[in-house]
């Protein structure tokens, strides 16, 4: 078996990164540009649990309902799949969903999933199980009660960013937010203004 040497220059990368992660950042540039912009919601079922598989249905047609009377912009696979299937270890299906419509169809859902469980996770280069912060481990959330994934079965990093539906021209297709950072570092200031006069919220610090 071969060894690999654990080198000093393999420790300060460690280190570094180490660093990283016990500091967020707060460079605005850098912060903007990392930003997620897609997000899938994975709807799950006990596949051989009738109840259950009829209310994810329900609610998939749901979604699509609203999504055609403008409520949000959400794209549910064409598939429903009744058995696992990659990560996936239950009945399921995915649902697609841009950064400009995340707080509605998360909302939506929160309040109509009745008994389902659902996975949340961003869609970025890194969707598995080496990744240092993985898409469906280390960043994924839940609605309702978790389930184990199966993250073997997931590419360690994709080359590109996974974006879905371009023709729509959100998310990551979307055109980009050209605002200058200092428009941005102004409205930042009316909000600290605003807020200054608020007895409850926290002041951002003042840097040095």
């Amino acid at each position: 078996m071969q060894i690999t040497q654990y080198t000093e220059e393999q420790e300060q990368e460690d280190i570094q990164e180490a660093e990283i992660a016990a500091a967020p950042p707060t460079d605005l540039k850098n912060v903007l540009d990392e930003e997620i912009k897609e997000w899938h919601f994975h709807i799950y079922f006990h596949q051989r649990n009738k109840k259950e598989h009829e209310a994810a249905l329900a609610l998939r047609d749901a979604v699509l309902r609203l999504r055609r009377d403008g409520a949000f912009v959400a794209v549910p696979l064409w598939r429903v799949n009744v058995d696992p299937i990659g990560p996936h270890p239950a009945g399921s299906y995915e649902i697609w969903c841009p950064s400009e419509s995340f707080a509605s169809v998360f909302s939506y859902l929160c309040m109509h999933r009745g008994e389902l469980s659902i996975l949340v996770h961003p869609l970025t280069r890194e969707e598995s199980l080496l990744s240092s912060c993985r898409d469906h481990d280390t960043r994924k959330a839940w609605i309702g009660a978790s389930w184990p994934l199966d993250l073997v079965t997931l590419p360690v990093r994709s080359s590109e960013v996974p974006s879905q539906y371009q023709s729509l021209r959100l998310g990551y297709s979307a055109p980009p937010d050209r605002r200058p950072l200092e428009s941005r570092r102004a409205a930042g200031r009316k909000i600290e203004a605003i807020l200054a006069r608020e007895d409850e919220a926290a002041k951002a610090p003042i840097d040095a």
